[in-house]
């Protein structure tokens, strides 16, 4: 059996009773962090206007575009939440190979939840940790980097967890799995130029694209569009378009069914890109009792991950839009440092020309010196420079919101109905405590799509 053989078969196959209770209670977890930031997005990213106003032009339909009054067709409705999941840059992350798993994953299957009959709550959660579970295993089983072929991998890895987790939401056999394994594969893409557009906000509505491509090559291949035998392992798929074939099978398929990566994720404390939490930590903890019109320099050290979040200096002190400014180190620390908190509010139009951020930023040297002890891409240090010359500094190996160093279950609720309280279509707190507390049951729920309409 091939290895794309392998892996369809396994998402066709899995079902509740299969599911470890860690791997549910993971899967729980990302729905109430995942479905709180798409509320929050609504209300405040105006990056996803054209992609509103373009669900709501193709016409209404069975799907909800959540934390507003718009409803659209699946796959329509999965664009436009997927444009709200990543806006925020809040939702979770993958420290281990760093990406998204479910900002794709999320939209697409509440879409699908709501396209047809209705579905229960434990099918929900076996899809979602089956497709999260993927989209780590395929991060983790790279061996050249994505970015070497100058692709931008967090998106594209997440397009094919989306993808199976649909599958098995949709009840597909191990055969339209891997067609609709394919049918992703002729559309999900993400170039690495996106990192390096002073003005786009591509970076903020991304995940758009991959969730909505999802929900097609499911629905696709339940209709019956045959794909390739080989979509990921094969002469051309993907392992050989975008990592020059270079990959360990063993890491996609040890432990298959048993142990699920979902359990160890990160979840954000901070809006902004996981690699600038180190940093917003430090900045946090050494600015107790400290003046910030007498710092004179801050120093940062940080690892290759984290180099494409200072440079080009000047631009990184001074961004020219909110998914930029939350994709800077100089920034995010200046902002800590400046404000005291790096909220959900304060990545607007005032905080991006605010002189006391910029003044700070101004004053943030990079370099690249990691540690072993560092995890890659989420580890950093830094030294602030006093009037008088005296020096603070601290580091971190890994920041708050890792498995080691969890937010917890009552903290994440916490951030749920913060983002919540800032949708287009806000509920009263009370509804919104209710609705997360049935997402933390959510195996009892008979209509999940009901949830979020």
């Amino acid at each position: 059996m091939s290895l794309s053989d392998t892996l369809s078969a396994h998402v066709a196959g899995l079902t509740w009773d299969m599911l470890p209770d860690s791997a549910a209670q993971a899967a729980r977890l990302v729905l109430l962090d995942a479905s709180g930031v798409m509320l929050g997005a609504s209300g405040l990213a105006e990056e996803v206007r054209p992609f509103l106003r373009m669900a709501a032009a193709t016409g209404a339909g069975p799907c909800t575009v959540v934390g507003t009054d718009l409803t659209a067709s699946a796959p329509m409705a999965a664009l436009a939440n997927g444009a709200l999941a990543h806006a925020l840059d809040f939702e979770d992350a993958f420290d281990r190979a760093p990406g998204h798993p479910n900002a794709s994953l999320v939209p697409a299957l509440i879409a699908l939840a709501q396209a047809g009959a209705p579905v229960d709550g434990r099918r929900f959660l076996t899809a979602l940790a089956l497709g999260g579970d993927l989209s780590c295993r395929m991060g983790l089983a790279l061996r050249q980097p994505m970015e070497a072929g100058m692709w931008y991998p967090p998106p594209m890895l997440a397009a094919y967890g989306a993808t199976v987790g649909a599958a098995n939401l949709l009840g597909l056999d191990a055969t339209q799995v891997r067609d609709a394994l394919s049918l992703t594969l002729c559309q999900a893409t993400m170039p690495g130029e996106i990192k390096y557009s002073a003005g786009t906000v591509l970076r903020a509505v991304r995940e758009a694209f991959p969730a909505q491509a999802a929900v097609q090559s499911a629905l696709l291949a339940r209709e019956g569009v045959a794909g390739f035998e080989q979509p990921l392992e094969g002469r051309a798929g993907f392992f050989a378009l975008y990592a020059g074939g270079k990959f360990a099978p063993a890491d996609l398929t040890e432990a298959l069914g048993e142990s699920f990566w979902i359990e160890h994720l990160t979840y954000k404390a901070w809006p902004s890109c996981r690699g600038t939490h180190p940093f917003i930590e430090l900045a946090l903890q050494l600015r107790e009792g400290l003046d910030p019109a007498a710092v004179v320099a801050i120093e940062v050290e940080h690892d290759d991950v984290q180099a494409m979040l200072v440079e080009p200096i000047e631009r990184k002190r001074a961004p020219a839009v909110a998914i930029d400014a939350k994709f800077s180190i100089p920034f995010t620390v200046a902002l800590a440092l400046a404000r005291g908190r790096v909220g959900l509010d304060d990545f607007d139009v005032t905080a991006l020309a605010d002189p006391a951020v910029l003044a700070l930023a101004a004053k943030v040297t990079c370099r690249q010196a990691p540690r072993d002890s560092w995890q890659r891409g989420s580890g950093g240090a830094l030294r602030i420079g006093l009037a008088g010359g005296a020096m603070r500094e601290a580091a971190v190996d890994n920041a708050l919101g890792c498995p080691d160093r969890p937010l917890g279950e009552a903290a994440l609720v916490e951030k749920f109905v913060a983002c919540a309280a800032r949708a287009a279509r806000p509920r009263s707190e009370a509804e919104v405590r209710e609705l997360a507390a049935k997402i933390l049951v959510l195996e009892e729920c008979e209509d999940v799509g009901a949830l979020f309409r």
